[in-house]
């Protein structure tokens, strides 16, 4: 089973696999299109029948509502009475500013989930190059739920070009996003402002990518850093503490640290905490055992994936100590 529904891209191919091309520069009416978000959530009142004696009744339940596309009127999900729709069209709309004046390119937009879940990613015109040519771009990714599944997220990202490996940038001291949750009203403008202090937070992004690619590690830091990166805690419940160290996930990393992953050879990444760390984005974006590749890219956006990502940045920035 997809989680992708639709979904549109300009340029190449993206790691992913998925979608339909555009060409550059298109108006959002165009993306909205072709990315399946041309729709919109509507809700409507929760009714159940009851029989009794022979009666048959309508009842309403007032405390939550439906939600259902506007185009095929399949259900969405249920939600409370203080859940805040964001509509598919909101979030190319704040793009709209962002792209025809200030320097941003829609990259790739979509729905997954059947439309419980869709976003757009847009690259900022932000770039590092690192030693040997290694080019990093920034980007802003905007994505929300309507099943409960995720906040309203605005969240800046990196993407290693010869590799099309993802991470986040962190956004000031409030961790890798701006979250919105349902419970309040999204407001475009206030994330804009967020971001507008946090874009500046690329510099000092690029700051630790350069000390990456210049800090040397020996054999048994990237041991070290491989066991602490993909060593879990489980749930044995006679133990709190109890973890486990994912063998498989070491030996694939150990391989792409080795020379296997695409940018291996490079000088900003062989024998650096750099290299390191993009074994692991790597592993997550490309290797990671998921049931598809849908199902890849939301773990690497937004779920375990993503947490994966981060921890392994904390690792390797303390290997900067």
């Amino acid at each position: 089973m997809h989680l992708v529904q639709t979904m549109a891209y300009v340029g190449q191919e993206p790691w992913h696999g998925l979608g339909s091309q555009l060409t550059p520069h298109q108006p959002l009416e165009v993306w909205a299109k072709q990315a399946g978000m041309n729709w919109s959530i509507e809700s409507s009142d929760i009714r159940y029948a009851s029989s009794e004696n022979g009666i048959n009744s309508i009842h309403a339940y007032p405390d939550q509502r439906v939600l259902y596309r506007s185009d095929t009127k399949a259900p969405l999900s249920v939600v409370s009475k203080r859940f805040h729709v964001v509509q598919p069209h909101e979030i190319l709309e704040f793009y709209r500013d962002l792209t025809e004046a200030g320097g941003f390119e829609l990259e790739t937009a979509g729905v997954l989930k059947e439309g419980r879940k869709f976003w757009a990613l847009a690259k900022t015109g932000q770039s590092a190059n690192l030693k040997g040519c290694d080019r990093v771009n920034g980007y802003l990714l905007l994505a929300t739920a309507c099943d409960g599944t995720l906040a309203t997220t605005a969240k800046l990202t990196s993407v290693r070009v010869v590799c099309n490996n993802t991470l986040a940038i962190a956004v000031g001291h409030g961790g890798d996003a701006i979250k919105v949750p349902h419970r309040s009203k999204f407001n475009p403008d206030a994330i804009k402002r967020q971001l507008g202090i946090a874009i500046s937070s690329w510099d000092g992004f690029m700051d630790r990518m350069k000390a990456l690619s210049e800090c040397k590690v020996n054999g048994n830091a990237v041991e070290a850093f491989f066991q602490r990166v993909l060593t879990y805690p489980t749930s044995l419940a006679l133990d709190s503490n109890a973890s486990s160290l994912n063998d498989r996930a070491i030996k694939t990393v150990q391989q792409l640290y080795a020379g296997h992953a695409k940018g291996a050879e490079m000088a900003s990444a062989s024998g650096t905490a750099w290299g390191l760390l993009n074994s692991v984005t790597e592993y997550v974006d490309h290797h990671r055992r998921a049931r598809s590749v849908d199902h890849r890219l939301d773990a690497a956006w937004f779920g375990q994936g993503a947490a994966l990502k981060q921890k392994a940045w904390d690792e390797a920035l303390l290997l900067l100590s």
